[in-house]
């Protein structure tokens, strides 16, 4: 039996509220559950009831071999709590990031919004200098002018 540890939702309409369960991966996201490992209430203004766990429970689980949906995988990361897929997801990344990087291409958003501001800072850079030589031609003209 292929067990998997993620979140069944409950509450009411526009006020989720997730059980954090381990299931047999067949069921239906509200079906039966194997144990409650926890819950997550998105909407909690308080960051220490907003995620409640059973962490000894779940490294259980986790030995057991059970797969954490991915996010699931997300809020036990913020727990501190490393899984194996977790830890193959941040490979990957990093290896398409040294590929990228290789390639001369930027991998993600703020290389992209750091690279635009380098490139419009560059070409203000050369507009300025291109004024100021126009502004300088324009004085000696005037100087000539006026002698």
């Amino acid at each position: 039996m292929a067990v998997k540890i993620r979140m069944a939702r409950f509450g009411r309409r526009h006020r989720p509220f997730f059980r954090i369960n381990a299931v047999d991966s067949r069921t239906p996201r509200d079906g039966r559950i194997l144990e409650k490992l926890g819950h997550y209430d998105p909407l909690e203004k308080n960051v220490e009831k907003q995620v409640v766990l059973n962490i000894e429970r779940i490294k259980h689980w986790l030995d057991l071999g059970a797969v954490p949906s991915d996010s699931v995988s997300d809020i036990l990361a913020k727990h501190g709590i490393k899984t194996k897929e977790a830890a193959k997801k941040a490979k990957r990344r990093e290896k398409a990031k040294s590929i990228a990087r290789a390639k001369g291409k930027l991998f993600n958003k703020a290389e992209k919004v750091a690279a635009v501001k380098a490139e419009e800072a560059v070409e203000a850079e050369k507009k300025a200098a291109v004024e100021k030589v126009e502004a300088d031609k324009k004085a000696a003209e005037a100087e000539k002018a006026a002698a």
